[in-house]
């Protein structure tokens, strides 16, 4: 407990899932947490949830995609609690699509979504980091950044192209003491993640069969993700930067 007091953390995406696992895992740590999502009455019901159990979250509306959204979520966190110390790239969106289905406005949409979004983000958070004497950004990845399977081109691009923009600015703002990180998370049964499964024709039994397959003998929680941010956001990470940490059961061990 009170890892991550004294920290004021963004969290986009938060309103659900894993950003939501994260979020709360943040706040029981002690940190001030701001929740970004375009899902309004979620993301409100997800910071009073978080308030309710002692911690200190707001809830603010946030296009990832839009420029002026992203630079007014990290004036939100600086308004309401003063700096701005840990950003948690969440946000995404992975619908499916061939190659041959993937249309320029499909690529576009989708790389808005999971890369151009963490650029904008990282933008406006690194003066305010900068302020306030460093900071760590955190990005969520995936193991389609090493390989996506065929329908999930434009999605394993973006989070590829994540990493480098991970490292390159580790490695830019370094002397800044603002630490970039790729958390990449497994396979987590998300509402969205649930509803895409039934979408192809799987059953609950059929995931129930599944789990016993994968490598460590289930699938992966939001709170297998929050375990590694936690410690990446706190101090104990203080020499940690430019990494990817896979906690998918070794998934991407299978890639390589």
């Amino acid at each position: 407990m009170n890892r991550l007091t004294d920290k004021t953390a963004i969290i986009t995406g938060a309103a659900g899932g894993i950003g939501k696992g994260i979020a709360a895992m943040m706040a029981r740590e002690g940190a001030a947490v701001v929740i970004g999502d375009i899902k309004d009455a979620q993301g409100e019901a997800t910071a009073a949830e978080l308030r309710a159990a002692g911690g200190r979250a707001v809830f603010q509306h946030c296009d990832v995609t839009s420029e002026d959204d992203c630079a007014a979520l990290m004036q939100r966190a600086v308004a309401e609690f003063g700096a701005l110390n840990v950003l948690v790239n969440n946000a995404g969106w992975f619908p499916r699509a061939t190659l041959e289905d993937t249309t320029v406005d499909f690529w576009n949409q989708v790389l808005n979504v999971n890369l151009r979004s963490a650029f904008l983000c990282a933008k406006h958070a690194v003066p305010l980091m900068q302020k306030a004497g460093g900071g760590s950004v955190i990005s969520i990845g995936s193991p389609n950044s090493i390989q996506a399977i065929p329908t999930l081109v434009a999605y394993g691009a973006a989070k590829g192209a994540l990493i480098n923009l991970t490292t390159t600015l580790a490695n830019a703002y370094a002397p800044d003491r603002i630490r970039f990180n790729v958390v990449s998370p497994g396979w987590v049964l998300t509402e969205t993640e649930i509803a895409t499964q039934k979408s192809e024709g799987r059953t609950p039994e059929d995931m129930e069969r599944i789990s016993h397959t994968l490598r460590l003998g289930r699938y992966q929680t939001p709170e297998d993700t929050a375990y590694a941010c936690v410690y990446l956001a706190s101090d104990e990470s203080s020499q940690v930067t430019g990494m990817f940490f896979s906690v998918d059961a070794g998934a991407t061990t299978l890639l390589r």
